[in-house]
């Protein structure tokens, strides 16, 4: 499981699965198992915004700061998700 960081934002693990780069770029938080079972799903626009698509076991204050995190640093981890999938940004 690619992690877009080794370290953990606000307790979770930002990452995405090698399976599913067919869909275009989001990330998955999670605090544990790197898998999509229980974790929360943000899909990135390319402006840095995200769409919560599901929030698995975060709360309403986890959600905003990893969003938050997103915004600040989605440029960054686009890189690492370019270097797995030729999908862009969420355009919905």
């Amino acid at each position: 499981m690619p992690k877009y960081y080794e370290y953990k934002i606000e307790g979770y693990y930002l990452y995405f699965t090698s399976f599913c780069t067919i869909e275009c770029m989001h990330v998955h938080a999670s605090d544990k198992k790197l898998t999509e079972a229980g974790s929360a799903k943000f899909f990135v626009k390319e402006n840095g915004d995200s769409v919560l698509q599901n929030r698995g076991i975060l709360n309403d204050r986890e959600i905003r700061k990893i969003q938050i995190f997103i915004k600040n640093n989605y440029q960054e981890m686009y890189l690492k998700w370019a270097e797995y999938s030729k999908k862009g940004f969420y355009e919905k």
